[in-house]
């Protein structure tokens, strides 16, 4: 089985890695419980560590709430966010490496259940507005 460990540090990151190996996990000790988002599923074995000021409060009070969107839609914008933050993360030159540092390993073929997919695709939305950028077509709004 693979372990999926994701990391929001200013940006996304996502280590993929196999069950033996240990992974770098930051050292959340300095960091305000209000800015630390966790999600982990024990059936696929990942976590998910949002790590990024404001998140947390504006999806608790701006963000649409969970079960407004269906888990499929989720799941398609976030294959299109995705591709073309990955498509950022190799384009020094053109994007600034400092909001795309690693590239997201999002298998669109793994089910990662609404709540994960419910959260990255708001950590997108919060992402574009605020920090000005537009990874798709799709004008990011709530």
């Amino acid at each position: 089985m693979k372990h999926f460990l994701t990391l929001f540090v200013l940006t996304f990151l996502l280590f993929n890695c196999g069950a033996t190996q240990t992974t770098n996990e930051p050292d959340l000790a300095d960091v305000p419980e209000e800015d630390i988002v966790r999600i982990s599923n024990d059936d696929i074995e990942y976590e998910i560590i949002i790590i990024e000021p404001g998140f947390n409060g504006w999806l608790a009070s701006i963000a649409r709430p969970e079960g407004y969107y269906s888990q499929s839609f989720l799941e398609a914008r976030n294959r299109i966010l995705v591709q073309e933050w990955n498509t950022r993360v190799l384009q020094v030159n053109r994007f600034d490496p400092s909001l795309y540092e690693l590239p997201i390993d999002y298998k669109a073929n793994v089910d990662y259940g609404y709540d994960v997919n419910y959260k990255l695709y708001n950590y997108f939305i919060y992402f574009q507005l605020t920090y000005k950028q537009q990874l798709s077509t799709f004008v990011p709004r709530i």
